[in-house]
């Protein structure tokens, strides 16, 4: 999903700038409710894992270039069902950061568009639990459906997102659409492979009970 260098560049790039900010106060609020509910430390130790994994994610998992973009297994549903929206946030901006800082300085002039293009979705994800899965179910009892619902919203809105980047900075031409299209056709595939990693990453968390309460895992994992 990293925006290739050019698309978007001088004036333009203020908007990314808005964006990434009200990105970052979402994020404030999520940071706050997990601080007061669970703690410094428990924040702490579920962003780090995040962090890690975000720069695993982006550097060890196959990707490629496809289009406008990159296509990359980002796992942001799994993030949130095992670690929680704030960590998952956190590991998100981190994870860019520090890849873009170690790996890839050529994409940090793109990090605030990057940046809403990763949080923004994982937000509208966090708000689509609430009314995919059913008060009452652990999320480590999710269904295949339940997981492929939460994948394609947070896949989904990577796409969209992209696209209005490659739009805004490029305009309607057709080479520039001809490119958003492929991109977009190719990160759906992700949706063939994310959904059972989120059910077999559940089931190995179904059977390490002892994480339960222990401020490693969201509380959501184990008890709604």
């Amino acid at each position: 999903m990293h925006i290739e260098p050019g698309i978007v560049t001088g004036a333009k790039l203020a908007l990314s700038y808005a964006t990434a900010a009200g990105a970052t106060v979402y994020s404030a609020k999520l940071i706050w409710e997990n601080l007061r509910d669970r703690g410094a430390l428990s924040l702490v130790a579920r962003a780090s894992i995040a962090t890690v994994a975000v720069f695993i994610f982006f550097e060890l998992l196959p990707h490629m270039a496809v289009g406008v973009s990159e296509v990359h297994f980002i796992m942001g549903s799994t993030l949130l069902l095992i670690l929680g929206a704030a960590p998952a946030a956190i590991g998100l901006a981190l994870g860019l950061l520090v890849q873009g800082l170690l790996m890839s300085p050529i994409d940090l002039p793109q990090y605030a568009m990057n940046l809403t293009t990763l949080l923004v979705p994982l937000f509208g994800l966090h708000v689509v639990t609430k009314h995919v899965i059913a008060k009452g179910t652990a999320y480590v009892d999710l269904t295949y459906k339940q997981a492929l619902a939460m994948s394609a919203t947070y896949q989904g809105g990577i796409v969209t997102w992209v696209a209005f980047w490659a739009f805004y900075g490029n305009g309607f031409g057709a080479e520039n659409m001809a490119s958003v299209l492929s991109f977009g056709a190719a990160y759906m595939t992700v949706l063939l492979i994310e959904p059972l990693v989120d059910l077999a990453v559940l089931a190995a968390a179904k059977g390490k009970r002892q994480l339960d309460g222990s401020g490693l895992v969201t509380p959501r994992l184990y008890a709604a």
